[in-house]
């Protein structure tokens, strides 16, 4: 019983530091307009520079932990979110910026697969479940609480641009500390030069499970990736609404919805949970584009809760999958590619709708996008109906 306690306090340790990196990767959202009228600058650029630096570790690194142990890799994720924040306190142009969130990128590159593998090390034998509980809703609640957190900081405090990071910092700083006192979980690690890039290929155990799971965690991505870049600057130029703290609060309901949506994973299945999950997501794309239609702020809250609990639903039914899937030796690898999925989600209709901004406007960017998603949404829930995923939960 006590070994009990044990794991799953450091398993929650673990979750923490977890939340305290996803959330700097997030915490310039509701800043953007502030960094906008001072430098003047592409959100699309930014967006790009980030998803290429999580995809670039995820396919080049995304499976060191398994080889070198997950401590250092995770420690070198902390590193890389300290040195973002950095760029961000001493931003005197463009070239800081993009410094910044390239090494963002690093960092959650670093720590999605790693991080997601280790919680669910840490948590005691037969506790599977409730550690990919743990590991996801670290993830998804630490991308919310970036926002929040910049937008009331900015909104309500002094120095908008700055305090921020100050505040991560000491965060992070934290969270090294407690990472040095965990233990950790590679039973024998290797030198880093035995670690190889991480070539494209699953384990054949995995690949039944692989494509619906990626499939649904690429429209949820998505959905969150247009999300977070559209919503600020619609709120502020549609709506009126140049409340950084709400801007923040908004943008944080898609991820905390997300979490609320994963703890209904556990009763009703995997197999139920992606189908479902894809309905969620659908709805919320409806509703957002509703939004953009008719220019209601209402419609956009709703389309953070509803289509933040479909990608929970989703997203933590398939990460369950694949991780139960996966063999022991190669899970973090396993996990990464699926992140390498998601994260291609985040950053390709970021692109596209940055594209269409310029010809045909914001609002008109986002409808072709939803249209895009919609469809894409609709194909995976016809294909997880007639072949859904068997795994337990």
């Amino acid at each position: 019983m006590d070994g009990d306690r044990r794991g799953w306090r450091q398993c929650l340790l673990s979750g923490a530091v977890f939340a305290v990196c996803m959330a700097g990767t997030t915490l310039p959202t509701p800043l953007y307009g502030l960094y906008q009228e001072k430098f003047g600058f592409s959100e699309l650029t930014v967006t790009v520079v980030y998803a290429f630096g999580v995809i670039g570790v995820l396919l080049l690194a995304g499976n060191a932990s398994d080889t070198v142990g997950r401590r250092p890799v995770l420690l070198a994720g902390l590193g890389f979110a300290a040195a973002s924040a950095g760029c961000f306190l001493c931003a005197a142009g463009l070239g800081w910026l993009y410094a910044g969130r390239l090494l963002s990128g690093l960092s959650a590159g670093l720590f999605t697969g790693a991080a997601t593998a280790y919680v669910m090390d840490l948590a005691p034998h037969g506790g599977a479940s409730r550690a990919t509980l743990v590991a996801t809703a670290a993830n998804m609640g630490g991308l919310g609480c970036g926002p929040l957190l910049a937008g009331v900081l900015a909104q309500y405090a002094a120095w908008p641009l700055y305090l921020p990071f100050v505040v991560h910092l000491a965060l992070v700083a934290g969270s090294f500390a407690v990472l040095l006192r965990l233990p950790e979980t590679v039973r024998e690690p290797r030198p880093l030069s035995t670690v190889r890039p991480q070539r494209p290929g699953l384990p054949t155990q995995v690949r039944a499970v692989f494509m619906p799971a990626a499939t649904a965690s690429f429209v949820g991505f998505a959905l969150f990736g247009v999300f977070t870049s559209v919503s600020p600057a619609f709120l502020e130029q549609s709506l009126g609404v140049d409340n950084r703290a709400v801007s923040g609060l908004v943008v944080a309901l898609a991820f905390f919805a997300s979490t609320a949506g994963q703890l209904v994973v556990g009763r009703v299945g995997v197999g139920r949970s992606l189908p479902l999950g894809c309905a969620g997501l659908f709805a919320g794309l409806a509703l957002l584009a509703g939004a953009l239609r008719w220019d209601v702020l209402s419609l956009v809250v709703l389309s953070a809760l509803v289509g933040g609990a479909g990608q929970g639903l989703a997203f933590r039914g398939a990460l369950s999958a694949v991780a139960e899937a996966s063999p022991g030796d190669r899970r973090a690898a396993v996990i990464s590619t699926l992140f390498v999925v998601a994260y291609a989600g985040i950053s390709l209709p970021v692109i596209g709708v940055g594209v269409l901004t310029g010809p045909i406007g914001l609002e008109g960017a986002g409808l072709v996008f939803i249209a895009c998603m919609a469809v894409l949404v609709s194909t995976a829930a016809v294909y997880l109906l007639r072949r859904p995923v068997r795994a337990r939960t």
